[in-house]
């Protein structure tokens, strides 16, 4: 029963890391805007 439950849990992480790895993750569609105060190029 233990070696079964330990089989699962790593079977759960190599599947895990492989999900990862090879994921194509969309990149962010939100536009950012950060206003810099001009007092920094003086």
């Amino acid at each position: 029963m233990v070696k079964f439950l330990i089989l699962l849990v790593l079977a759960a992480m190599v599947g895990g890391v492989i999900f990862l790895a090879t994921w194509d993750m969309p990149p962010p569609s939100a536009v950012t805007e950060k206003v810099i105060p001009n007092d920094r190029f003086k």
